[in-house]
């Protein structure tokens, strides 16, 4: 069974900083391409960030839209995933999922962030 813990979510002003934290149990997130998602109201799902696996190199990509602003990072000890969001906007408020992917993909339960005045 595979199970996602997300957290470090909540409210934060503009300009301000979150980390959030993916800890996974029943796979080895070393192995999968980590990703980080995110759904804001009334949007798709959308692609933030990837660290592919480490046989791949770890190499990361970034949205766009938050490149410069957010870093992805990889804890393989803590089998945890996470997300450093800076900078942080208005239109960054979503809920945001973290998802494993490889043969098959397994999507955490995800945890809100609010950036707001």
């Amino acid at each position: 069974q595979v199970t996602f813990v997300e957290s470090g979510g909540g409210l934060v002003q503009p300009g301000g900083s979150l980390r959030l934290s993916c800890a996974v149990s029943g796979i080895i997130v070393s192995i999968y391409d980590m990703n980080w998602y995110r759904q804001a109201p009334g949007k798709q799902r959308e692609w933030v960030a990837t660290v592919i696996s480490e046989s791949s190199g770890s190499t990361t990509n970034y949205a766009g839209s938050v490149k410069g602003r957010f870093t992805i990072s990889r804890d393989n000890a803590k089998n945890t995933v996470y997300l450093q969001m800076n900078s942080l906007k208005p239109e960054d408020t979503a809920v945001y999922f973290c998802y494993a992917a490889r043969t098959r993909g397994y999507w955490g339960q995800g945890t809100q962030v609010t950036v707001s005045s």
